[in-house]
């Protein structure tokens, strides 16, 4: 069952449609670019996000596609199958109001190599990969464009399941009519091969061509085929989310005007009258800058503010830069500007010489002689300015006043009132989707909800929503919850049956810097509509790095069903920890492990893909000990939690900037699984979007909101894609083969392994005799599973170094896993060439066993344990690693998979290996290769001496 979450409501701009340039997605009926049922190896430009729905009978579809990655096409589908019912002869008419039989279906599309001026597009692609896989196939196409014009396409691919054998499609794009396109397939599906195909029109489908006309208007699109026997159609709207914007912001409010400002005053009067910095922060105020501080530190005029309504932190800043250097005092020497997130230092920009700022925002001098008198950095504790009392009682209370507003901020109407302290109430309508449900396909929740949130000090707030349902179904859902774990989710039911007024949430978070990068927050009361309780998280944000890492523990009640004050008997405590880790194409990949609602303890795995838009795609996956049974899990297989969201600024589409949002989710409504139940305020969230700012290129964004500079790196920052690992390569091999010993240092480290495996073989009859009379101690079992996972630990940590290390530790980590795979090649070699019998068979220490993969000699466990720690213990003098490795090597001759010789012979050999690689790769000075994320920037280099 699935639900589609929206925390904000689009607006109706339809004439955005209109009014954008031609678009050429060319989705096929089942939302992958294609013809009419058949795919082409075309990956739509990176960005594109496709929705539509199509007939081709028995299926409709209505269907989304995204090009998450320039390589990479994924789409859903929600298919209808006419004739069929679903939960047919279910008892107690269980389902009889969900209708026709419906199934939802992932498709991908992955384009191996772009066309090229004379090779085709590859793409292979698998369609329904998860869930019933009821249109489960896999394919293989080329794409070709020919033409002067390149508007002659063909394709021919072959295909396994759906489609079935060989297939083929055509367009012609009439350059005189560039909109329309003629189409032409050979569709190759088996349709009677289909899911209850004998009960449905499918079953009288057969393989063969198809006809059909497309027509192309801006985002819009439509598409009409005809079949042997019957017609199908597709319409759809595709959207470029790489552009920054859709729309010019014609009902932005200008800039601060210095004209505007009043006579300069000294700073020994600003000093003396407060009405003078009352001003200035009454100017802010106006601008939508919210927990407005002020101080006159000698010469230098510092603020610490933030914003709600400016989505680029830069831009922000430069606003009240901007009106700071109209309004200071005269032979002010510098500004310190300090961006908050709930009164929390988070970025600080110091201008040291005001007269080029000036210069600046006038455009007399360019943007690289400003960056000489300019420091961005992470902000401090240090950076947080305390109130001033007599500033504030200078001020006039004249914001915060209630009214109207329409068409703001993604809102139809709302009812709104917001104060300088970013005290503010706001009533407006919200509604909720939720689909799949066996007694009916949707259900839907339409009600008014009132948001009041107030400053009860610095960084201690009170944030409450109350919610009144106006017109909803999903109460109807009579069909009780069959989960055998906890019902932390799936009595929604219940919970919307318990009346029509709730409070939804009243907490007080608290919020903390406790050191330069490391947040806190501490949460009490409400937290949603389900559970109560408090708790709290901690955030690191490292300096210059791709990563960072938070902690977040809560103990819960579950509310009562009438959404009050009453309570139910389930109580839980959650503890989860994450990592966020920034990967190239402006990914994101965080992973959540520990305790979940229903106690449950597992992984939550989510991805991200940011466009240049500001547009989010993402899913997520959760595997838990929950093991959820329920339908489709089985005992066999339980069921993972597991779902996809959208999240759209809306500043792309309105004629202003804005920070709102729409957010969308499909995720399972009525599961309990891998549940976490909703944050008071994510600290991750709340300071990602001010990190990415702070570290893109130089940190100052739209600054200066300069024409000149719209296309600027750190106005609109370039697609960081993925680097090509060929340099990097060539550069090693050249580097190993250049370090490879000599004939007679070969024959040396020959004579010395030999010498350590035989004294080794010494051993083996002696230990495996003491290891087979203790073989029940608990000792050595668990010596024996701390040698089975040392490799794994080792590994992990290689490759950890090379994701959070600095420079010098990224280098030795890749060292690492290269001597861990080519160890472990030489070692599986030497295992199919020995085939000597393990301890555990019983043979004796010198018999060969028939299967030469499974066989003793050498220990691979061993080998990768000491290919993985000689590189960092060698460069970082550290020969207590080889001990670490050594007690997990002996585990696998404590859990009597090998004997001692097997263990010192991959010893030696890791060691070797490790050795080898470390010395040919250590020293870059004759070649380097580096890929270093900066504070700011992104660097790629390579060079060499021949």
């Amino acid at each position: 069952m699935r639900k589609i979450r929206s925390s904000k409501k689009f607006l109706g701009y339809g004439f955005l449609l209109l009014s954008a340039g031609p678009a050429w997605a060319t989705p096929s009926v089942q939302g992958q670019s294609g013809y009419i049922s058949m795919p082409n190896a075309v990956v739509e430009k990176d960005g594109t996000f496709s929705a539509g729905y199509s007939y081709d009978r028995p299926y409709s579809s209505i269907w989304v596609t995204s090009t998450v990655l320039p390589f990479l096409q994924l789409t859903g589908r929600y298919v209808g199958i006419s004739g069929v019912r679903a939960f047919e002869g279910a008892a107690d008419g269980y389902g009889s109001g969900y209708g026709r039989n419906k199934d939802k279906v992932i498709d991908a599309k992955l384009q191996l190599l772009p066309e090229g001026e004379w090779m085709p597009a590859l793409a292979v692609g698998a369609t329904d990969v998860l869930g019933t896989q009821l249109f489960k196939g896999q394919y293989a196409v080329a794409t070709k464009t020919f033409g002067a014009a390149r508007n002659v396409e063909l394709s021919v691919g072959t295909g396994l399941r759906r489609p079935d054998g060989v297939f083929a499609g055509a367009r012609w794009t009439p350059v005189a009519a560039p909109r329309w396109s003629l189409v032409a397939e050979y569709d190759a599906n088996d349709y009677k091969n289909d899911y209850r195909a004998d009960q449905t029109a499918a079953g009288t489908r057969d393989k063969g061509p198809a006809l059909g006309v497309e027509y192309r208007w801006g985002w819009l699109g439509a598409q009409v085929a005809r079949h042997r026997d019957h017609f199908s159609a597709n319409a759809y709207v595709s959207i470029p989310f790489s552009e920054r914007e859709f729309l010019p912001k014609l009902l932005e409010p200008a800039a601060f005007a210095p004209k505007d400002a009043p006579a300069q005053v000294s700073i020994a009067e600003w000093q003396k009258d407060t009405r003078h910095g009352a001003v200035l922060v009454q100017a802010l105020a106006r601008q939508n800058f919210r927990n407005i501080r002020v101080e006159l530190d000698g010469g230098t005029l510092k603020l610490s503010l933030t914003n709600n309504r400016i989505s680029n932190v830069g831009r922000a800043v430069g606003r009240a830069t901007r009106t700071a250097l109209a309004l200071a005092p005269r032979g002010t020497q510098a500004i310190h500007v300090t961006y908050t997130r709930f009164e929390q230092p988070v970025a600080t920009y110091e201008f040291f010489d005001l007269g080029r700022l000036s210069d600046y925002f006038t455009g007399l001098v360019g943007r690289e002689a400003f960056l000489q008198t300019v420091l961005v950095r992470y902000a401090t504790p240090a950076d947080k300015l305390a109130d001033e009392p007599g500033l504030l009682a200078a001020m006039r209370e004249d914001d915060g006043a209630l009214g109207v507003r329409v068409n703001q901020e993604g809102e139809m109407v709302q009812l709104r009132s917001e104060d300088r302290e970013s005290n503010r109430f706001r009533l407006a309508p919200r509604a909720s989707f939720f689909f799949n449900d066996p007694s009916g396909a949707l259900r839907y929740e339409l009600a008014a909800v009132s948001n009041f949130d107030r400053r009860l000090g610095e960084g201690l707030y009170f944030n409450s929503a109350l919610k009144l349902n106006l017109l909803e179904n999903v109460s109807s859902v009579t069909q009780p919850s069959n989960s055998l774990l906890p019902h932390v989710r799936s009595d929604i039911a219940e919970y919307k049956r318990g009346g029509r007024f709730k409070i939804n949430r009243a907490l007080l978070n608290k919020y903390m810097t406790l050191d330069e990068r490391l947040y806190a927050r501490a949460s009490a009361g409400f937290y949603e509509e389900m559970y109560r309780g408090f708790g709290g998280q901690v955030l690191y944000l490292p300096k210059d790095a791709r990563w960072a890492t938070d902690l977040t523990v809560d103990a819960l009640e579950q509310r009562g069903f009438k959404g009050l004050f009453d309570k139910r008997d389930y109580r839980t405590v959650t503890a989860l920890g994450a990592l966020h880790y920034r990967l190239p194409y402006d990914m994101t990949v965080t992973a959540r492990a520990g305790r979940f609602l229903a106690r449950d303890e597992g992984v939550r795995l989510e991805f991200k893909r940011r466009f240049r838009s500001g547009v989010e795609i993402g899913a997520w996956y959760t595997k838990t000990n929950g093991r959820d049974i329920t339908s489709p899990g089985t005992p066999a297989d339980p069921y993972n939690d597991k779902g996809v969201f959208l999240s759209v600024p809306l500043n792309i589409m309105l004629l202003s900037d804005t920070q709102a949002s729409a957010g969308f989710a499909i995720s399972p409504w009525t599961r309990d699984v891998g549940q976490m139940v909703a944050s008071p305020g994510d600290l991750y969230e709340v300071m990602e979007d001010v990190r990415r700012d702070l570290t893109t290129v130089d940190g100052l964004g739209n600054f200066a909101e300069r024409k000149d500079e719209q296309d600027h790196p750190a106005v609109t920052p370039p697609l960081a894609g993925m680097p090509s690992p060929w340099p990097a390569f060539r550069w090693r091999v050249q580097q190993s083969v250049s370090a490879s010993p000599t004939l007679p240092q070969w024959g040396k480290g020959a004579v010395l392994a030999g010498g350590a495996v035989l004294a080794g073989a010494a051993f083996d009859k002696p230990v495996d005799r003491f290891v087979a009379r203790h073989e029940g101690a608990r000792a050595l079992h668990s010596w024996g599973n701390v040698g089975k996972a040392m490799p794994l630990v080792l590994a992990g940590a290689a490759g950890a170094s090379v994701a959070f290390g600095d420079a010098r530790m990224r280098n030795i980590g890749i060292i690492s896993l290269q001597s861990i795979a080519a160890s472990a090649g030489v070692s599986t070699l030497a295992k199919r060439l020995v085939r000597r019998a393990r301890p555990g068979d019983g043979q004796g220490a010198w018999s060969r066993t028939g299967n030469g993969g499974d066989s003793s000699f050498p220990s691979n466990h061993a080998t990768v344990a000491f290919a993985a720690v000689t590189p960092f213990a060698q460069e970082y003098d550290a020969p207590w690693l080889y001990g670490l490795a050594a007690i997990g090597a002996m585990g696998r001759v404590a859990d009597r998979q090998h004997w001692v010789s097997d263990v010192v012979a991959g010893g030696v050999a890791g060691y070797a290996m490790g050795s080898w690689l470390w010395k040919a790769q250590r020293d870059d000075s004759r070649s380097q290769f580096a890929v270093l994320p900066g504070a700011r920037s992104l660097s790629v280099s390579w060079s060499t001496d021949y």
